[in-house]
């Protein structure tokens, strides 16, 4: 892996000189301005502070970036990770949060190790969707107490809501003011002028100068004291590991495992289809693991790829990795120089930042061509995904997702199609003596869903003698199904009634031999196909 990667880095740079350098600068500048509002609004989120969140993205963009699986790839935190890191921090929290995250990094080393990216390929479209609206869900009602000023108890937020009925809703009106005052700004932003100044970063710096120069004095929460120092004072090194909760923060470590993996991965090949670039999955998971035991030692929440800044990466002319790098220097910069503004953000200006980043961040063209197609599966699919998410978590999610697209291929995998007819001897040219024959035909996999089918079916017919199952149609069996054609061969034969085997493909042949059926069913009863039977049963009639 370290010979390939040396060999992608010599591609990448290869020929690379001041134009192109001047592209990444100007790429990574964008991607800083877009990442600044949000590394803020997210480590505020996740139940850190807004310095954890900024800590994140710097060391995220340059540890995650300098080692991904490929030149695009932006790192941080992210909207979905602050979803898990929220309930985290309520319980267990700041010590717990750095500790889970340092022991995901260490899980995804070992998923790495596994090579178990190409995993991620098996999870459902319609599971995607809804784990994504699921967690667009938790972040909008997370942001409530920011965006109006109040107040809840809870670790989640179906908790939170909730405590409301019992301390009261009491919104702060400044707050709800500024918050309504960055959503209305990001909603109406034109678009042209996000090429130079993102939506985000324009509503936060309009509602920031409104705030200082109308209150001295603060009247609505803000975000605080942001230190000038890459090394936040709660932080792994000077905390250290939380081992009186460590089993408890397992369940959680892996949970933000799974999120890193599936983020940065789907966000890897959303964005390689953008930049033409095929990312390395394992090489990805090894520099996500890397980054997220580092980052934890200096005070930094979990991060992931970001699919909104590796995009705007690409779409600004960015070449290499440099541009993480770059974003990360920016973002440096701001710290040490805009620290003391920074502080005065309200936090509901933060707060309508994730409400119109949560409405965004659901797949809205796929949602409508799910609902629109009427697609049964799919949105069953989805809505188990996006309630288990907001109810339970991730990994929870994830298995319900997958669970619930299970049981609806196997309903519609049981669909075994048999259909049975007389012989028509005018059709056949020698072949008589089949007024007493039935055919019957098999259509689909045969396995314990579809079990006592052929038998209900084969007591329905009535007045034959010979009775030819042609399974032609038939791709596989398992061990439910061939006791089932055991039983009605041996019930038939029971009954003076012949019965024949046709159309058996390789694989079927091969699970019959296996399971001992020829040892009760003579071969002399298989034939290639049904009229090879007819000509035998003419011969013994």
């Amino acid at each position: 892996m370290i010979k390939k990667f040396a060999s992608d880095l010599r591609s990448e740079f290869k020929g690379y000189n001041g134009q192109k350098f001047s592209k990444d600068l100007m790429a990574g500048i964008t991607v800083a301005a877009v990442a600044l509002p949000l590394a803020l609004a997210f480590g505020v989120s996740s139940g850190a502070d807004a310095t954890a969140g900024l800590i994140t993205a710097i060391f995220a963009g340059i540890i995650i970036g300098i080692l991904s699986g490929a030149s695009y790839q932006i790192s941080g935190p992210t909207g979905a990770m602050s979803a898990i890191l929220i309930s985290v921090s309520a319980k267990y929290g700041i010590g717990g949060v750095l500790t889970a995250g340092f022991i995901s990094g260490a899980m995804l080393l070992v998923l790495a190790v596994l090579r178990t990216g190409k995993l991620v390929s098996y999870i459902p479209s319609p599971v995607i969707t809804g784990f994504t609206s699921g967690i667009a869900v938790i972040i909008a009602l997370g942001q409530i107490d920011n965006f109006f000023g109040t107040v809840s108890e809870g670790e989640g937020a179906i908790a939170k809501l909730i405590s409301y009925g019992t301390l009261g809703f009491n919104p702060n009106m400044t707050a709800v003011l500024f918050g309504l005052l960055v959503v209305a700004i990001m909603i109406f932003y034109p678009k042209k002028w996000s090429n130079y100044v993102p939506s985000s970063l324009a509503s936060i710096i309009v509602v920031l100068i409104i705030n200082m120069c109308m209150f001295k004095t603060p009247v609505v929460a803000e975000v605080g004291s942001i230190p000038r120092s890459l090394i936040a004072p709660k932080n792994l090194l000077v905390m250290g590991i939380d081992f009186s909760n460590i089993k408890e923060l397992v369940v959680p470590a892996f949970s933000i495992a799974a999120l890193g993996m599936i983020e940065s991965l789907l966000c890897g090949a959303s964005a390689g289809k953008m930049k033409g670039e095929k990312i390395d999955a394992t090489r990805e998971l090894v520099a996500q693991g890397v980054g997220n035991m580092v980052i934890p030692l200096f005070g930094g929440v979990p991060a992931t790829a970001a699919i909104a800044r590796t995009s705007v990466a690409i779409k600004a002319g960015g070449h290499t990795r440099m541009v993480s790098v770059i974003h990360s220097v920016v973002l440096i910069a701001a710290m040490f120089v805009l620290s003391g503004v920074m502080s005065r953000i309200p936090l509901s200006a933060l707060a309508g930042v994730l409400m119109v980043t949560a409405w965004r961040m659901n797949e809205w063209e796929d949602i409508k061509d799910i609902f629109g197609r009427k697609l049964t599966p799919s949105i069953l699919q989805f809505l188990a995904t996006m309630i288990a998410t907001v109810i339970f978590d991730l990994t929870i999610a994830i298995l319900v997702g997958i669970v619930v697209a299970m049981v609806i291929f196997i309903l519609k995998s049981s669909n075994l199609a048999i259909t049975s007819s007389d012989v028509d001897e005018s059709r056949l040219d020698g072949i008589s003596n089949q007024s007493k024959t039935k055919v019957m035909y098999l259509a689909g996999p045969m396995f314990f869903a579809t079990q006592d089918k052929l038998k209900n079916a084969v007591n329905e017919l009535e007045g034959y003698k010979y009775l030819i199952l042609s399974m032609r149609g038939v791709p596989s069996v398992d061990d439910s199904a061939v006791g089932e054609l055991v039983e009605v061969f041996e019930s038939l034969n029971n009954k003076q009634i012949n019965v024949f085997f046709t159309g058996l493909n390789d694989n079927v042949k091969n699970t019959l031999e296996k399971s001992g059926f020829f040892e009760k069913v003579s071969e002399k009863n298989v034939f290639w196909d049904a009229v090879g039977a007819m000509k035998h049963i003419e011969k013994i009639s």
